[in-house]
């Protein structure tokens, strides 16, 4: 009997054992392809109260299943969800649950995008930031994860994925890359086969995919960058960058400026309008941009993921029309899965105050390309 015992016992184990194997080896069916940023909602906005939790309601998520998007990138900040001694904000992550809830009603999977903590902000340049140089910092975050997985780590992998971090502006890629490693492994020890989605250094830039340190035999990780390329179209009128003050004609497709509206430019953006007297800008520009992140997914066989792009809403809208429908024939020609930026901001397609489209046109431009599984 003892002998039977001793057997059954270690049959058990060796099941326990495959199983969880199975589970950690495994690849998910977090696939994605067509989506949008829910932002300033649960990040970047100072809204609280009744006004924020009246932003996103289950008409969105609706009307987004309907138009053909699969998936959501949640953008939230830690100053939502944490006060400054640590203590959890109800409010914001019962809208956090509550939208993940709507979302999966709708048959839309949804990416969790930790966007700005109290040790890093990607606008702030790293004059401030304390993530990269920080032992407390680093763990705050990892402990951050600890408690987001806490909440959410009974939703399906294949229905919800976590971004370890918005935009990391690590003076040294090195830097970003042990955060990298940190993260990803404290993660892993609690949720070994979550999707998480890892973007590269300098505010996710195609440049910088290349020196992205990818954490070897994980299957179920995506691979994300962000593209708002060339600025002079996409930040036409932006206060935020010198750029933005241009008022001379821009060309698309071709060299962007002539040399006549480059000399009638003000004197102080000119240097950053040099390279736009050269450059041609094309549909073959974006995809030569993208060989390197096209490269670095295919090299370690993970789905890619341009997490951000768009064109400010004041920019004339045949220049914005060509580009977007140059983005969406290169991330189809190579399965790069996109969410906008954005939904309802000053980016995006739809007007939360008048309860309609203000950009029908570019939602059309944005449903012709292929559908998740296409």
């Amino acid at each position: 009997m003892k002998k039977f015992f001793t057997l059954m016992a270690f049959v058990a184990m060796v099941i326990i054992t495959l199983t969880s194997c199975g589970e950690s080896s495994g690849v998910n069916n977090f696939t994605i392809k067509r989506g949008t940023n829910l932002s300033h909602w649960l990040s970047q906005s100072r809204v609280t109260g009744e006004q924020r939790r009246l932003h996103i309601q289950e008409d969105d998520f609706e009307r987004l299943e309907k138009l053909g998007f699969d998936f959501v990138r949640i953008p939230i900040d830690e100053v939502q969800f944490w006060d400054e001694e640590g203590n959890k904000l109800p409010e914001a992550w019962d809208l956090l649950t509550n939208a993940i809830n709507l979302a999966e009603k709708h048959h839309l999977r949804v990416v969790v995008d930790l966007h700005i903590i109290r040790s890093h902000a990607f606008i702030d340049n790293n004059n401030n930031n304390t993530l990269f140089t920080s032992e407390e910092s680093q763990q705050n975050l990892i402990n951050m994860w600890y408690q987001l997985s806490d909440v959410l780590k009974g939703y399906s992998n294949d229905s919800v994925a976590y971004e370890f971090m918005n935009e990391p502006i690590a003076p040294e890629h090195e830097q970003w890359n042990m955060v990298v490693e940190k993260v990803h492994k404290a993660l892993r020890e609690v949720e070994p086969q979550r999707t998480l989605v890892i973007g590269s250094n300098r505010w996710q830039d195609y440049e910088t995919i290349k020196y992205l340190r990818v954490p070897e035999g994980d299957k179920n990780l995506i691979l994300s960058f962000h593209y708002y390329h060339p600025m002079l179209i996409t930040h036409r009128g932006a206060f935020w960058t010198p750029l933005g003050r241009f008022k001379g004609n821009i060309n698309y497709p071709g060299v962007l400026i002539t040399q006549e509206d480059y000399d009638a430019a003000p004197e102080e953006i000119k240097e950053d309008l040099k390279p736009f007297l050269t450059q041609y800008w094309d549909k073959n520009k974006i995809r030569e941009d993208f060989k390197d992140a096209i490269a670095a997914a295919k090299k370690y066989g993970l789905q890619l993921f341009c997490g951000e792009w768009g064109v400010y809403e004041p920019v004339e809208r045949d220049l914005a029309y060509k580009w977007y429908k140059d983005m969406i024939d290169v991330f189809d020609e190579f399965d790069i899965a996109w969410t906008t930026w954005c939904y309802d901001g000053d980016f995006g397609f739809y007007d939360q105050r008048t309860e309609s489209y203000k950009d029908k046109p570019l939602v059309d431009i944005l449903m012709s390309g292929k559908a998740l599984g296409e």
